[in-house]
């Protein structure tokens, strides 16, 4: 199984690291970076960067296609190059998945109408312009298109796609490999569950 990820300035690196590293740990399954250009790209915090070692015109066809989010998502979905090969990919591709903000690069490609996906809180209503019915949910499962919360939650994704795509007993065995067993310190990783005011300051962060 061959997954692509799409990288574009000012992504979130877990976006893109978190389900790499699910993945890549898989029996049989390889990970590619793409992007435009093969080279360096540049995270959201200008301090990291992955290196795309394939053109997006070099793999056309990935059987998996996985968009990390991230503040450069806005810039992204202007750019003709990445958003028309991830329409292009999604007609050949086994799974069509996103993570946060990602889920807006899935839209603006046409593939999300009609379809239930999720994306960061701050801006899940805004799935609903791309005729996507926005769920809040970590994971969302669509057919062969899947769509995960924000950042952290594109662990669980992949996991999940993982359980699909091969079988739950790998998916298991890649969970315990990682020693995925998160047990966060605060219970303020939803806005259904944080301190009341922290909602705003918690989006500051991301621009």
């Amino acid at each position: 199984m061959h997954v692509a990820i799409p990288l574009y300035p000012r992504f979130t690196a877990l976006d893109a690291v978190g389900p790499y590293t699910v993945l890549a740990f898989a029996p049989g399954w390889r990970v590619t970076f793409v992007a435009p250009e093969t080279g360096p790209v540049l995270d959201d915090r200008g301090s990291l960067s992955l290196t795309a070692t394939t053109r997006l015109a070099d793999l056309p066809h990935p059987d998996v296609i996985l968009v990390p989010g991230g503040p450069g998502t806005l810039d992204a979905l202007s750019d003709p190059a990445l958003v028309g090969w991830i329409g292009a990919a999604h007609e050949h591709a086994r799974w069509t998945t996103s993570v946060c903000s990602g889920s807006f690069l899935l839209g603006a490609a046409g593939v999300l109408r009609g379809r239930r996906a999720t994306t960061h809180w701050g801006w899940l209503d805004q799935l609903a312009a791309f005729g996507a019915e926005p769920v809040s949910e970590r994971v969302v499962t669509d057919g062969t298109v899947v769509t995960a919360a924000g950042v952290s939650a594109g662990i669980d994704m992949a996991l999940t796609l993982l359980a699909e795509a091969a079988d739950t007993a790998t998916a298991q065995a890649v969970q315990l490999a990682i020693e995925y067993d998160p047990l966060p310190p605060f219970g303020a990783g939803s806005p259904k569950t944080a301190p009341a005011g922290l909602a705003e300051r918690a989006l500051s962060l991301i621009g």
